[in-house]
């Protein structure tokens, strides 16, 4: 990570927007129904859903590998689909916002990662 800042910090955002999608589809899996004991198991279905598909699919360790689409196809499914369940759960400027930071954020750490890490 040393000589490469830029790098370090898109992934440290990465991560961070992966945290607030997963906690945005469990609001919006928990807005969906009317009494508790409702609401809390449909906000974990969600979010265990989206946990589940990130860890076989896009996670650094995944346990499959699909080809670069398949693993763009996936975080776009979660992370648009937390900025999607913050649309749902009534924040259109702020869906709109995690939106443009999901899009900038993945293209940036698909280019990093192509690029070789400078010579020390």
């Amino acid at each position: 990570m040393a000589g490469r800042p830029w790098w370090t910090a898109n992934e440290l955002l990465a991560f961070l927007v992966e945290l607030v999608a997963l906690a945005c589809l469990f609001w919006w899996g928990f807005s969906l129904a009317d009494h508790l004991a409702v609401r809390l198991p449909l906000g974990c279905a969600v979010l265990a859903a989206a946990i589940a598909l990130w860890a076989l699919f896009a996670a650094p360790r995944a346990r499959f590998r699909p080809p670069l689409a398949g693993v763009l196809a996936v975080k776009a499914l979660v992370l648009g689909g937390g900025a999607s369940a913050l649309y749902g759960v009534g924040h259109p400027t702020a869906a709109a916002a995690l939106a443009v930071v999901v899009v900038v954020n993945t293209a940036l750490a698909e280019t990093f990662r192509r690029r070789p890490a400078p010579a020390s």
